[in-house]
């Protein structure tokens, strides 16, 4: 029996900062400009760091004093950013992404994506990438209430029972894995550093070699 994959999106699938980091600047100045916050300036490889994070907790980490209500439009300013860029097909997957995809689907495995993400952004995802050419289903911490993956994926299992390879880049993913007793195949390539990726059963640095770490796990 060949395990379902769980995939994680940002940084695993999606190359997300070319959208993500123009989105937060956006945000960032109407916060500045229109609110009269003083918000730190933010680098890019600082605002890698808080893709796998759910929205809440990337606003509440990083502006923790500001009002809720303003954590909350700026949130939803950058989301809508993020949105157009879909719209205007300037996202991205990573180079080889959809090669892997078909090789894997060709291979008789079924798929899913688990992401810390708003439930409007899956969607425009599915859409703009096709995705239901290779995913089952594409699962939101939203509708889950922000719950982490790891709980996610056990309320996932009601409907889809094991056994599960989850594939991710951040420890959010390894957390996921853990929770359902699922081997955790890492993503070097992706938002993680290779220190919170140090208990994966196995690590990649490019979506070629997947298939390849797979085969461990497949009769």
């Amino acid at each position: 029996m060949k395990p379902h994959l769980i995939f994680d999106y940002d940084g695993t699938i999606h190359d997300t900062l070319r959208i993500y980091f123009p989105a937060l600047q956006r945000a960032f100045r109407w916060l500045r400009e229109e609110k009269g916050v003083d918000v730190p300036e933010v680098p890019r490889h600082q605002a890698a760091s808080w893709l796998g994070m759910n929205t809440r907790d990337m606003w509440n980490s990083f502006l923790p004093g500001l009002p809720m209500e303003l954590k909350q439009k700026a949130a939803l300013l950058a989301g809508e950013a993020m949105a157009e860029q879909v719209r205007a097909h300037r996202a991205a997957w990573y180079p080889g992404v959809r090669d892997v995809l078909d090789t894997l689907k060709s291979r008789g495995f079924h798929m899913s994506i688990l992401s810390n993400c708003q439930r409007s952004y899956g969607l425009i995802h599915w859409e703009e990438f096709g995705m239901d050419r290779w995913f089952d289903a594409f699962y939101d911490c939203e509708t889950y209430g922000h719950a982490p993956k790891s709980g996610i994926i056990l309320e996932i299992g009601r409907t889809l029972p094991p056994p599960y390879v989850v594939i991710g880049d951040r420890d959010s993913d390894l957390d996921c894995a853990r929770a359902s007793g699922s081997p955790f195949i890492g993503c070097l390539y992706g938002f993680g550093s290779p220190a919170e990726l140090s208990g994966a059963d196995c690590l990649i640095r490019k979506p070629e070699e997947l298939p390849r770490a797979l085969e461990r796990w497949t009769d």
